[in-house]
């Protein structure tokens, strides 16, 4: 199976006429312009076609017929996504609403003054959910891979603005390792997903959708070497304008080796995850960001 690269799909030219629709028409009409820029991706991105094929058919268990369906729509929900993004960051007129269930767990971790650990999947849509952090009024760093294109990149931030958070990009030199330590030393938030990995990256494994499946050992390392709170996150789009964020309870960790806490701390994670994966699953609305999930017999399957 082909190593996620860590790199998005796009042009800057896409972007130009997917703002200049929100701005000039607002999100509906991008919607629609969307339809036909999904089904190129239906068409033509066959190896993560037939992953997210995979996913629904065979995990999920939906029919020949529905699964099709699903992995366009999977493509146009992810367009959705980015076109959220933009309008919530860059306050393009928008009739969003949002549910926060969990809120008041978020509050008691950064009331702790001891730093958290707030990990996530690549369902639903991060970008929103950082951004409306905001509400806990307490510092928050997102860990991520710097995968835009560098054009791409500059033009969003000229649309939306620098993120209201701040960012911890993932490198090589670990240099990341540290910033993240000073963030807990300053009693900061760090939101990270713990679903993906690159080539050589450690890994851990864990039951998913009824097999074992790898996940990245980084996320459950640092929680358990800098003993912090953990809340489980998910930031899950339940209709055309509607967003709701769920935050898990805080779980104690302590009294067990570090080992036993990253597994069962994996474990927790996994089970939380498939629990939101099954619920938003019975409306249809479901955003995998990468479309890893096909397995074979003589391996592991990786997470999206």
């Amino acid at each position: 199976m082909p190593a996620w690269q860590g790199k998005s799909k796009g042009t800057p030219l896409g972007y130009r006429i997917f703002v200049w629709v929100l701005k000039t028409f607002g999100v509906l009409p991008a919607y629609f312009l969307l339809r036909f820029v999904a089904l190129y991706y239906f068409f033509f991105s066959y190896k993560a076609s037939r992953q997210i094929y995979f996913l629904y058919r065979h995990k999920l268990g939906f029919n020949r017929f529905s699964s099709i369906k699903k992995v366009y729509t999977n493509y146009y929900l992810l367009g959705q996504s980015i076109i959220d993004k933009v309008a919530v960051m860059s306050g393009i007129n928008n009739n969003f609403s949002f549910d926060f269930d969990g809120e008041e767990n978020l509050r008691k971790i950064a009331a702790m003054q001891k730093g958290g650990i707030l990990l996530s999947a690549h369902i639903g849509n991060w970008d929103v959910a950082g951004h409306l952090f905001k509400r806990l009024e307490t510092p928050i760093n997102i860990v991520l891979y710097d995968g835009e294109h560098e054009q791409i990149k500059q033009y969003l931030e000229g649309v939306t603005g620098k993120r209201s958070v701040k960012i911890i990009v993932i490198k090589n030199d670990l240099s990341h390792i540290y910033a993240i330590s000073n963030a807990f030393a300053n009693n900061e938030l760090v939101c990270m997903h713990a679903d993906r990995f690159m080539e050589g990256n450690k890994t851990m494994t864990a039951n998913f959708l009824g097999t074992p499946a790898r996940f990245p050992m980084g996320p459950f390392l640092l929680a358990a070497t800098f003993k912090v709170p953990v809340s489980f996150v998910f930031a899950l789009k339940e209709s055309t304008l509607h967003y709701h964020f769920f935050a898990s309870e805080i779980k104690d960790y302590a009294g067990i080796s570090k080992e036993s806490m990253m597994q069962e701390m994996l474990n927790d994670f996994a089970g939380k995850w498939k629990r939101r994966l099954n619920n938003t699953r019975n409306n249809g609305l479901i955003i995998i960001i990468s479309g890893r999930v096909h397995q074979r017999a003589d391996n592991l399957p990786n997470t999206c």
